[in-house]
């Protein structure tokens, strides 16, 4: 498989696009002041605690408080409550009081209305592991997958380890020695050692540590010896990734080249195919499709046969859409770095054998995956729950923002709606004033409905009013908007050049 990178960076934003055989499968972009908060740790202060919903918000000088659950919170007062999970039997009135200062650290992005998802799981990532100074633990990244070298992994770092601090193997560290494991060890530990020190000094809410950049994220996450060529098409992202690689990954330095164009994103059309990651309908190869939708609950997908008639029987051309749109769903899912919960609906097969094979098949997607997910498998209803961890904001929340007009409804009234509310105010109008020629302006939708409604059912406005009617199509109004009022004799020649007379 040829793996590249390309980092598109420019003084509004960096895009890195990871790229498998000619096509994204994932998307990273960080916009100049909409930098992700996940990772970055804070000095917090107790705002509220709710005991019915075992949880807190914390100010750490967001706009909005953070939350933080009972179970995100480390017993630090005895060793021994170092557990993941806050026992039933603690209130968490006994652990946190408003005006409290409590280290933690950003879990999940603020999304839509709600404020970032903090913890005090601390962790801090370094190029090979992962420490969590809060939990006394050794685990192996589940991607390193022989016995034997995850067994040697946890030799090595249960002998190198701080006494009471948890650390994590990454993917990337198979085949490392002692030493470097040691080498990763030492600096993050004394980063963990210097944010203590900040929140001595400093009084909440403050910041004591901010996540890297993407380019060094870059490096650190994403630059692996399965990586061919790293292009950068900016020189002073070129030299900075170099110099991070230098100490990140140096033997992988020489795969970063400069590549001095503002088409970077050309290469493989991968901006094409970006942009159609941002679209509702995805389709097949087959002819079938695939409809994303998302809500702040869940993500829906739905699939659909589309143009797709198979050769042989129904139960086979249905089987193999489901085949491949599971595939398509495992890229798309990672592409558009979307998390939570999320429920497909499947095309309707008869076979239990022919369920369990698309359920193979998009498990088998998502191994490529490197964020976390779970299939839980069909439910009585015939569709697929499955979960994918959720962290930061996805490629849309990024890029796009709320329709200012729907409001997020995905919807606008239909025009022949819009008729019904120009002529009740077309009727207050004319009764509030004695000039009977009004001028109603409407975007050409609406105008053409008004036409079409005329000709089916006779006069839109009631006949006593005697007024005369002309009506304006204005392409740059909006569908929902009109403007209604009385027109003076003197304008009268000069507006039915341009206006319809609609009785």
């Amino acid at each position: 498989m040829n793996k590249e990178i390309l980092v598109d960076a420019s003084g509004v934003a960096t895009r890195v696009a990871v790229v498998e055989d000619g096509s994204p499968v994932e998307l990273y972009v960080e916009q100049e002041g909409t930098e992700r908060l996940v990772g970055n740790i804070y000095n917090g202060k107790v705002q509220n605690v709710l005991p019915g919903m075992q949880a807190a918000f914390i100010d750490i000088g967001l706009e909005r408080n953070a939350f933080l659950y009972a179970g995100d919170i480390v017993l630090s007062d005895d060793p021994d409550d170092m557990i993941e999970q806050m026992p039933e039997s603690k209130n968490i009135r006994d652990l946190l009081k408003p005006g409290q200062t409590i280290i933690v650290q950003v879990a999940k992005d603020p999304v839509g209305t709600k404020g970032a998802r903090v913890t005090t799981h601390i962790t801090l990532a370094g190029r090979s592991l992962v420490l969590m100074p809060t939990m006394d633990y050794v685990g192996v990244s589940r991607r390193i997958d022989k016995d034997e070298e995850r067994q040697r992994l946890r030799k090595i770092l249960n002998e190198i380890k701080p006494k009471g601090m948890g650390v994590i193997v990454r993917t990337a560290s198979a085949g490392k020695t002692k030493q470097d494991f040691s080498e990763d060890l030492e600096s993050i530990v004394n980063l963990y050692a210097e944010i203590e020190k900040r929140a001595a000094a400093k009084k909440a809410p403050a910041i004591l540590h901010a996540e890297q950049s993407l380019l060094f994220r870059t490096a650190r996450d994403l630059l692996m010896k399965d990586i061919d060529r790293v292009f950068v098409n900016d020189t002073e992202a070129y030299d900075k990734l170099r110099e991070i690689a230098d100490v990140m990954a140096p033997k992988l330095k020489a795969r970063i080249l400069l590549k001095e164009s503002e088409a970077l994103f050309d290469r493989y059309d991968t901006e094409s195919k970006i942009e159609k990651a941002l679209s509702r309908k995805v389709w097949l190869k087959s002819g079938g499709y695939v409809i994303i939708d998302r809500t702040e609950a869940l993500t829906s997908i739905d699939v659909n046969s589309g143009k797709f008639v198979g050769k042989d029987n129904l139960e086979k051309t249905i089987t193999a859409v489901n085949c491949e749109a599971a595939k398509e769903i495992a890229k798309q899912l990672r592409l558009r770095d979307i998390g939570g919960i999320i429920i497909i609906d499947f095309i309707d097969m008869e076979k239990e054998a022919n369920r369990a094979l698309v359920l193979t098949t998009l498990k088998n997607a998502l191994r490529d995956d490197h964020t976390r997910s779970h299939v839980f498998g069909f439910t009585h209803l015939g569709l697929v729950e499955m979960t994918r961890k959720k962290t930061g904001r996805s490629i849309s929340d990024t890029l796009q923002q709320i329709c200012p007009y729907c409001n997020g409804d995905a919807k606008v009234l239909a025009p022949e709606t819009m008729i019904n509310r120009i002529r009740k105010q077309t009727i207050q109008v004319i009764k509030g004033s004695n000039n009977k020629r009004i001028l109603i302006e409407a975007h050409p939708d609406v105008v053409t409905a008004m036409e079409v409604s005329e000709k089916k059912h006779g006069c839109l406005f009631p006949a006593e009013e005697g007024g005369t009617y002309y009506v304006r199509p204005v392409p740059t109004m909006h569908l929902e908007k009109f403007a209604v009022r009385p027109l003076s004799e003197k304008k009268v020649q000069e507006t039915k050049k341009d206006c319809k007379i609609i009785r």
